[in-house]
């Protein structure tokens, strides 16, 4: 699969992903009440798994729902023919 993931997607799947897992975390330590009884265990384990995600595709740079959905943020170095086939001839000064 080739990287689909880049820019402000990059930078927002970055910060959210870390956060949500705190605060997925947090919610089955204790330490924050996200919902009372078995409502607030299930929103803090979606909110760990869906941080673990984000914060996988920022770092690996693929995601497979982009992939899917036909989305590609990353803008990597990307050549057109002219360029490949100048590449090797000297230019004119």
């Amino acid at each position: 699969m080739e990287k689909n993931v880049g820019g402000y997607d990059r930078i927002a799947r970055a910060v959210l992903g870390p956060v949500l897992i705190v605060v997925g975390a947090a919610g089955l330590a204790g330490f924050l009440t996200i919902a009372a009884g078995t409502l607030g265990l299930v929103v803090a384990v979606a909110a760990l798994l869906v941080g673990a995600v984000l914060a996988t595709t920022a770092v690996t740079q693929k995601c497979p729902l982009n992939d899917l959905l036909g989305f590609n943020t990353y803008e990597g170095a990307k050549t057109t023919d002219t360029e490949t086939e100048s590449a090797g001839k000297p230019r004119a000064q």
